[in-house]
């Protein structure tokens, strides 16, 4: 039994040795078990939950030895956020490093395109944990987070049916143009993710304030309260993915990215259709492409290529044509499965452009409609809209006659002839329709008008 426990000895000792600067829970977490036979072996074990101890000093040596295009000097802020992903939410450190895998080879990709710092990639960590699906409260999408206006700036677009900004390859694109346009702007890299974070106006309000000032830190109390946040945890997330070895944060089953390829199969059909026609897994394909909102390739517009797992690649090359006909006849059988559609009210489109004083409970009592409907034919994700914003209304053939026709739009004047005040998305010939036995023209020669031009609040002479 000596001997049995002196061999127990020598194996723990060789087997800690490797192990070195590891850390000093996996030096000690050796276990020795015992099989049905009697037989001892020595297994490693691993504390996951073991917090190693550090110092300001040490993180600050380790961020001074730091390869990295982005360099940055620890303060108290940064050293606080570093405590935060290492130590108060080690999880959420943990499903990073498990997403990291899945995104930062495609990033490099980009970024090294445009010759920009392969670390601004740590970005979409602090926008959106990695996740593509990512929604913020306020309506921004995605692995970069973009708004719908500033989606469209950089040409990601979205329907019902597809939303690019959902896209990694083509958010990523799209956030290193505008990173880079941005650091153009301020030849400095933080007050560009700044602006990224806040926009350029509130950048700029920030540098008047500070009296001129151009780093981030000079102007960190005049700039809102997220942002500056926003950059110390961008570089304190640098500093843990980097060292997150030396903070005990490993993986217990590491995760590995999917490869995948692009195929073209046309349009109108479900990603389960085509799971089902090639073997593949839905799962799978919608983990790929999550961008279909629907998990269906849109009917109307281009063919959309999709993604699929590499594995299934040669299959679907090999039987494409008939794949493709597949799907086309089922899509067909779908669509005859379909009720017969009643024919529906034409419906008009007002166009009002927001005037000082609107909110939208107002414009849409004055047209009969509810604020929920204002929001989603104009892609609102809030209540908030701004004077000169163009609206797009639609009523029903009856609700637009009675709102053109309303007691206000028509008037006498002081000597008895009968006005007309142009109401928001008036135009000559809508009145005209409207009018009985008053041409277009003949309301341009009552007014004198050389042109169709007419805005809200005109007086017309219609009689």
């Amino acid at each position: 039994m000596r001997i049995k426990s002196f061999y127990i000895l020598i194996v723990i000792l060789v087997l800690a040795a490797p192990l070195g600067s590891v850390s000093m829970a996996q030096e000690k977490a050796l276990t020795v078990s015992v099989d049905p036979s009697g037989e001892e072996t020595v297994v490693p074990y691993y504390d996951y939950e073991y917090i190693p101890d550090f110092t300001y000093e040490e993180v600050e040596q380790r961020i001074a030895e730091m390869d990295t295009d982005m360099p940055f000097e620890l303060n108290e802020t940064i050293f606080a956020f570093i405590n935060y992903f290492t130590v108060r939410n080690r999880e959420y450190t943990r499903m990073v490093l498990e997403r990291q895998g899945h995104f930062f080879p495609m990033f490099d990709t980009y970024l090294s395109e445009h010759n920009m710092p392969k670390d601004i990639k740590y970005l979409s960590i602090i926008e959106s944990g990695l996740n593509p699906k990512a929604r913020s409260r306020v309506g921004a999408m995605g692995l970069w987070q973009f708004m719908p206006a500033t989606g469209k700036d950089f040409k990601l677009y979205y329907n019902s049916h597809v939303d690019d900004r959902l896209d990694p390859e083509r958010s990523t694109e799209a956030a290193v143009r505008y990173l880079k346009a941005l650091n153009k702007r301020y030849n400095n890299w933080e007050l560009a993710l700044a602006a990224y974070n806040c926009g350029p106006g509130n950048v700029n309000k920030a540098i008047r304030r500070s009296g001129g000032k151009r780093t981030f830190w000079e102007i960190y109390r005049y700039l809102p309260r997220e942002t500056r946040s926003y950059i110390p945890q961008f570089q304190a997330i640098m500093y843990v993915l980097r060292y997150a070895e030396e903070h005990n944060l490993i993986l217990e089953e590491p995760s590995y990215p999917m490869a995948y390829e692009k195929v073209n199969m046309g349009n109108g059909y479900t990603l389960e259709s085509l799971a089902k026609h090639t073997g593949l897994c839905i799962e799978d394909l919608e983990y790929l492409n999550p961008s279909l909102k629907k998990s269906k390739v849109p009917e109307f517009g281009k063919a959309i290529s999709i993604n699929v797992p590499k594995s299934g690649h040669a299959f679907i090359t090999d039987n494409h044509e008939a794949i493709k006909d597949s799907l086309k006849i089922e899509n067909q059988r779908y669509l005859a499965s379909l009720p017969e559609k009643k024919p529906t009210k034409a419906l008009h489109n007002v166009t009002y452009r927001v005037r000082s004083g609107d909110v939208l409970g107002k414009i849409a009592e004055r047209y009969n409609v509810s604020v929920s409907q204002l929001k989603s034919w104009n892609s609102l994700y809030s209540n908030t809209i701004k004077i000169g914003q163009v609206l797009h209304i639609y009523q029903d053939k009856s609700s637009f006659d009675k709102n053109l026709a309303s007691s206000e739009s028509i008037s006498t004047n002081s000597n008895g002839g009968k006005m007309y005040t142009v109401q928001p998305g008036d135009s000559l010939w809508l009145i005209s329709k409207k009018l009985e036995g008053v041409t277009i023209d003949q309301l341009k020669k009552l007014n004198n008008l050389n042109n169709n031009r007419i805005k809200p609040g005109q007086k017309l002479i219609i009689g």
